[in-house]
Formats: C-alpha cells, sequence, structure tokens
C-alpha cells in the first residue's frame, strides 16, 4: 500500500517545488497565514499541505511556524549553488504525467513523451526549445551534483593534467573537478546550443580561464584532446549498438595511459538491490526509442571489447556509480 501510494508523497513534494515552499522558507520560519498567503494557496487545505510535507521529512515545525530542515535549506533553495531542484522540476512539468502511460509503453516497446507517434530525434526537438533545453540542462545539473563532488574527490586526478566532458549539459562536473583541482584544464562538450549556458555557468564559478566549451556530436566530430573523458548519464540514452560506438570512439580518442569515466545509476549486477537504476531504465523506455540501463559487468565487458586494458567499478553517491577504463 505504502509503495502503491508513493505517488501522492512524491507529487506533495514537486508540488512544493514548483509552488516555491522552500524559497518562501529560505530567511527562516514563517506561520501558516503567512506562508499560505505568500504562496497564494486556498486555505482549505493548506495546512494539510505543509503539514504533510512535515511528516514526510521535507518541512519543520516550531513555535514560528514552518521551516526548511537542514538538507532541503540546501538542496531545494534555489538561490543557493546546491539547488539540486531542476531535476524534481523536470520531473513535475514532465515525467509524473509520461509515467501515466508506462502500462501501454510496456505493451509497445514505444516512447511516451512529446514525441509520442513520431519518429523525430528527441534530443534534436528538445535542443530546438530554449525554454526547454534550459530545463532539461538544469535537471542534469540536479541528477549529477552529488556524483560529480564524488568523482572530483575519489578518482586520481593528481595523475592528469586535462578533461573532457562529453555531453555536458550546464557544466556541473567540469565546475566540480576544477573547483577541486587547481591544476585541471577541461572542456564541455555539447551540442552547440548549450554553448551560452554552459559559460554562464561556469562563468558563475569563476573557472572561466579553466574551463572551456566545444561544441560537437559526440558520434560524428573528432572529440576533444584530452587524458580523461568523462560521461555522466549519457550511454543509457542510446541501444547497444551506439553505446559501443561511443565507448570505442573515446577508446581511439584517449592518449596511452589515459582513462574514460562512465557514470550512471548502474544496475546492480545481480539486478536485485538498485531499484533506483531499473526504475531509470524505464525511464528511457518513457524518453527514447532504445535507450536502456545496464550493470557495471555489462559496461567493462563493453569497455574491454573496445580496446580497454583494465576497468573497474566504484560506487559514488546514492544509487550513482562509475566504471572507469584504463587504456
Amino acid at each position: 500500500m505504502e509503495l502503491g501510494s508513493g505517488f501522492w508523497g512524491s507529487k506533495a513534494l514537486l508540488s512544493a517545488v514548483e509552488l516555491g515552499v522552500f524559497a518562501a522558507l529560505a530567511a527562516g520560519p514563517l506561520p501558516l497565514e503567512e506562508l499560505r498567503r505568500r504562496l497564494g494557496l486556498h486555505p482549505r487545505a493548506a495546512r494539510d499541505f505543509f503539514d504533510a510535507l512535515v511528516a514526510l521529512g521535507m518541512l519543520d515545525r516550531n513555535h514560528d511556524g514552518y521551516l526548511n530542515t537542514a538538507e532541503t535549506d540546501l538542496f531545494l533553495d534555489p538561490a543557493k549553488a546546491s539547488y539540486v531542484g531542476g531535476l524534481l522540476e523536470m520531473l513535475n512539468t514532465r515525467l509524473y504525467g509520461f509515467w501515466g502511460s508506462l502500462t501501454e509503453a510496456l505493451r509497445t516497446g514505444e516512447p511516451q513523451n512529446e514525441l509520442k507517434g513520431c519518429s523525430e530525434d528527441p534530443f534534436a526537438v528538445m535542443y530546438a526549445d530554449p525554454e526547454r533545453l534550459a530545463g532539461f540542462l538544469a535537471a542534469m545539473s540536479g541528477v549529477s551534483a552529488g556524483a560529480a563532488i564524488a568523482i572530483a574527490n575519489t578518482f586520481p586526478w593528481e595523475r592528469y593534467k586535462t578533461f573532457c566532458d562529453l555531453g555536458a549539459a550546464q557544466g556541473m562536473v567540469p565546475a566540480q573537478l576544477a573547483l577541486r583541482h587547481q591544476h585541471l584544464c577541461g572542456t564541455g562538450f555539447d551540442l552547440p546550443q548549450v554553448g551560452p549556458i554552459f559559460e554562464k555557468f561556469i562563468a558563475g564559478y569563476g573557472l572561466s580561464s579553466r574551463v572551456a566549451f566545444q561544441s560537437g556530436d559526440f558520434f560524428t566530430d573528432p572529440l576533444p584532446s584530452a587524458e580523461v573523458y568523462v560521461m555522466g548519464h549519457i550511454l543509457h540514452d542510446w541501444g547497444l549498438e551506439a553505446k559501443r560506438s561511443l565507448l570505442r570512439r573515446t577508446y581511439d580518442a584517449l592518449p596511452e595511459g589515459g582513462a574514460l569515466i562512465v557514470y550512471e545509476a548502474l544496475i546492480d549486477d545481480e539486478r536485485r538491490a538498485n531499484a533506483f537504476g531499473l526504475l531509470m531504465s524505464l525511464n528511457m523506455l518513457i524518453e527514447g526509442p532504445d535507450g536502456f540501463d545496464y550493470t557495471g559487468a555489462d559496461c567493462r565487458g563493453w569497455m574491454a571489447e573496445a580496446g580497454f586494458r583494465e576497468s573497474y567499478v566504484q560506487h559514488l553517491v546514492g544509487p550513482d556509480s562509475m566504471v572507469v577504463g584504463l587504456k
């Protein structure tokens, strides 16, 4: 029953993000009526809504009124650099509705998003709409922030000087790597429409002198020169042959001694434990024609086929792990 009704709590959180609950409480506690008025909510259910967020652990309440928890203050206040709500915003505006068609997707094998019934490239359509593109890139920052910090802290960056993030989105991974390793210089590689968004994001961290943007298509264009390539939440977008092609391209472009970092919500090898990774694979069914998630063992096998001499899997944070291939 808890799992079956799980969408109740999920939508309560997503609506709280949409309404700006956590932003309204960023400066401190507010009593019920003040918070309700600021958010423009009807009095009928406002108290139940706020108290439900308390019960779900998303808000706290004391004699001064409602307040953010330490976690929601850190991660769901849009004014903070640690904000990860971009992903929640996309879940609310797009995926929440599309997942209502999961049964149809399972029966047909066809995507259920905006391109339902179309044969267009989903990324081409998304990247052609500036508003949707900005939302998508912000969501990618939200989903990659924790993993980016973990990669910066766990990979032996002292052995390398240059890196390139393939499919860099806003630039969360390059930013975290450069912030924590002053000797590193990096490149974000993505389609041309991403360039201005990436450059603004990197400039906000004061890293423009060490992190640059290069436009291109990683399936067809030459890859930027780098000792380490990073691909985060990229391989799962594509079918098996495209996955293998990308791994071969990175192997061919790397210098001897170089490395490739692939990180995803990797499915555990026994396919029993990482529910998030398995559900993410179902999300790929909703979102595209042939993408799917995979295990660390799967990825290591593909890396070996591409020519990598050695590989290993390392957990990062939450459901995310990385597969590192060494040339």
